[in-house]
């Protein structure tokens, strides 16, 4: 290629260091608010993602030495989910953090090659290949002596104008995505706030009269019932044997791909039936789940949004059926205690947050299509196979 040199990464890196022994940290260390200590859930996507954190003190901090990672540094999962590699943002929330035993971090030369450029590479198909090429099949996963395989590596870098446009592009498509996301959390907060006020504080009856119920007290002619007098719970199917298409298949961890059939195509609320139990979707358009992932049929027109702000903010974790995986039964979702109002409440809330719901799913649908447009951009642009100049986006 043109003005791109394959580098081993021993060549472009000034540190690569392992986290701690496990016996290092342990749950006695974690405080209420100090330095971050990174977990997987933080190793999703490309960016470090930082919406939750265990805290260790600056003291326990500086005596794991070179687990502490700072701005610009790249940290990788040698053990367990495998594939996972994030930048540190110079915008970060933290100064420093600390790796788990599971991670090792590398610091870059930046005036060879920029972290977020090294990442993305990582996450096309290739690199993501070089990255597991070196993987253990036996027992948990894990990559075989991490640090100096990892060296071993080579990576294709252009001079750093041709780095600088490639991740202006991905940027601002991740940028884009970041900012719908933010808009459709302030939507769903929105929404539960409405539920909050009319289904919680009843602050739109407070001028009727109460009546005292199972679940204390209500308007009068509500009553306290079931889940299952609302909804018909049901189970997915296997979807392997289905042909590619534009129907999504849903799992507990959301889209997994799109095919030619779908097992349902009315509104609905989808419940995790293993693994992630708690998280719950509303979905509004033709779709297929998986025989993990519970879908709901409504038994009153027009209540699927309700019933979703009704369950998504309860913690169904909790109500736990399974022994090693969490699991949830059809059982236990029907006898969860609801609130039932009448009918014509019911329709007048649906009028109400309509349009958030509406908002929120043009939203996904844009990000859906910005993901696939630069997920079919990357390994072009970190190739070289497609030039910048050949762009007009």
């Amino acid at each position: 290629m043109e003005e791109w040199k394959e580098y081993k990464i021993s060549e472009i890196i000034e540190e690569i260091a392992m986290g701690p022994f496990g016996s290092n940290i342990k749950v006695d260390n974690f405080i209420d608010f100090g330095i971050p200590v990174l977990n997987g859930s933080n190793l999703q996507g490309f960016k470090l993602n930082e919406d939750s954190f265990n805290y260790v003190s600056e003291e326990k901090a500086d005596s794991l030495g070179k687990a502490n990672a700072s701005r610009g540094d790249v940290v990788i999962t040698h053990r367990g989910t495998l594939g996972q590699i994030v930048y540190i943002p110079l915008d970060s929330k933290y100064e420093r953090y600390v790796i788990s035993q599971s991670q090792f971090r590398l610091r870059l030369n930046q005036n060879i090659i920029r972290p977020d450029f090294f990442v993305y590479f990582f996450h096309t198909r290739i690199g993501q290949h070089r990255i597991l090429m070196n993987a253990s099949q036996v027992g948990v996963p894990a990559l075989a002596r991490p640090t100096s395989t990892f060296k071993e590596i080579t990576i294709p870098v252009p001079p750093m104008e041709i780095q600088n446009r490639v991740m202006a592009i991905l940027l601002s498509l991740d940028d884009k995505i970041e900012l719908n996301h933010c808009i459709n959390e302030n939507l769903a907060q929105q929404a539960q706030a409405l539920f909050k006020s009319w289904f919680v504080d009843f602050e739109p009856f407070q001028d009727g009269k109460f009546v005292n119920s199972e679940l204390g007290m209500i308007p009068e002619r509500w009553k306290a019932g079931n889940l299952e007098e609302l909804v018909e719970v049901k189970y997915g199917k296997d979807h392997k044997k289905l042909a590619s298409g534009t129907i999504p298949v849903y799992g507990s961890g959301g889209i997994m791909r799109y095919v030619d059939q779908y097992l349902y195509n009315e509104e609905s609320v989808l419940i995790p039936r293993k693994g992630s139990l708690n998280n719950v979707m509303y979905v509004n358009h033709p779709f297929w789940t998986v025989d993990t992932m519970f879908y709901t049929h409504m038994k009153i027109e027009g209540i699927a949004k309700f019933i979703y702000l009704l369950i998504s903010p309860k913690d169904l974790l909790s109500m736990n059926s399974g022994s090693a995986v969490p699991s949830m039964t059809v059982d236990i979702l029907n006898k969860i205690a609801v609130i039932i109002p009448p009918t014509t409440i019911l329709q007048q809330f649906e009028s109400i947050v309509k349009p958030l719901f509406t908002m929120a799913e043009s939203l996904q649908k844009e990000n859906y299509r910005l993901a696939h447009l630069r997920d079919t951009l990357l390994p072009k642009l970190m190739s070289g196979e497609l030039k910048i100049n050949d762009l007009s986006i």
